[in-house]
């Protein structure tokens, strides 16, 4: 499929989501957490432009996370970046619930959570070119090919983050399956409008901390593959 000219208009079709919607378990501490500081740290979905400086209460670079699950390294990495502000991006409500305990127990001021499908907050809530980066960790790889039109990482998507990415700019991805791992560096490399700042895969760049699961993976001979692009400045 190829990536139209204006980034807005690819087709994202409702019967095609690239996230199933689980209704989880919420621990106590989630359910109180999202209860007493879902209302100031919980932004609302609606189809107009976010003005980040009035959600974080000051002008610092932001960087968006599609799909931060249950938000552990959400947090380590935006208790590492105080001068960064953080918008998570993710519809399953016991990860939003992890999080915001997360952001009470550090405690975090820096991040703020938008519960919605990620394509639809950067069509209408992202300005474009207002990002200094994007993370996608550990997206759902879609193992049976009949399932592969779910990915995330395609080319009309790519291009929509390619376009709200300030000049300098970066689109940090990570994976753990190979075979997605090779499609993300073959529609990455394909954006006109991105670069690679590694020659195929990247060093784990320190500021994206180990989960239990990867570290248990890495121990079994599992690997993980990083992709680091930049939109150039």
């Amino acid at each position: 499929m190829t990536a139209p000219s204006d980034p807005n208009d690819f087709p994202h079709r409702r019967s095609i989501r690239s996230f199933v919607v689980r209704a989880g378990r919420m621990g106590t501490g989630q359910s109180r957490a999202l209860a007493d500081l879902g209302p100031r740290f919980v932004l609302p979905y609606a189809p107009a432009l976010l003005n980040f400086e009035a959600a974080f209460g000051r002008r610092a670079p932001v960087v968006l996370e599609i799909g931060f699950g249950m938000g552990d390294a959400t947090a380590a990495i935006a208790q590492a970046a105080p001068d960064t502000d953080f918008l998570g991006v993710e519809v399953h409500t016991p990860g939003v619930g992890a999080l915001l305990k997360h952001i009470a127990d550090k405690p975090l001021a820096n991040v703020r959570i938008v519960q919605h499908d990620a394509v639809e907050v950067l069509q209408h809530m992202i300005a474009p070119g207002s990002l200094s980066g994007v993370h996608v960790f550990f997206p759902d790889p879609w193992h049976k090919k009949r399932h592969h039109k779910r990915r995330l990482i395609q080319p009309p998507f790519v291009a929509l983050l390619a376009s709200r990415l300030a000049p300098g700019g970066r689109l940090h991805c990570a994976t753990d399956w190979q075979p997605y791992a090779e499609q993300m560096l073959e529609v990455l490399s394909a954006e006109p409008s991105l670069e690679n700042t590694a020659d195929g895969y990247a060093p784990r760049p320190d500021y994206r901390p180990l989960t239990k699961f990867e570290n248990r993976g890495l121990k079994l001979g599992h690997g993980v593959w990083d992709l680091v692009f930049r939109r150039p400045a």
